[in-house]
């Protein structure tokens, strides 16, 4: 089993998400939790242009919406949740350079602040 965690910026975001989108997240780091790194197309990809090579979008649909959930493992092996958001609607290229910024500052806050699972 993997560790995840979601960054202390992220939980507010959570919190925040209908009760139906957070289930279905959680869905999605269970299937996370129990493949690692290795779970692949459909449910995860990479995405291109962050800073960091392994950052990676968890993929679902809720009610019509196309949440991607910018994802990295950090140097403990954690899977640490980062930002999420719903690219219907939007131009793909202006969400992803979003959702890449955000996630990079992110975990960057992450790794200088060092954080092991709390």
């Amino acid at each position: 089993m993997w560790t995840i965690r979601f960054c202390d910026e992220f939980i507010s975001d959570f919190e925040a998400m209908d009760k139906g989108v957070q289930e279905r997240l959680l869905g999605h780091l269970r299937l996370l939790q129990s493949s690692g790194p290795s779970l692949g197309r459909p449910h995860v990809d990479t995405l291109n242009g962050s800073q960091y090579p392994n950052m990676k979008e968890l993929r679902f649909t809720e009610r019509n919406a196309v949440w991607r959930v910018a994802f990295a493992f950090d140097p403990y092996r954690q899977a640490v949740i980062l930002v999420a958001g719903d690219k219907a609607g939007i131009g793909q290229h202006k969400f992803y350079q979003r959702l890449i910024n955000r996630a990079d500052t992110r975990f960057a806050n992450h790794l200088s602040r060092g954080e092991k699972n709390v």
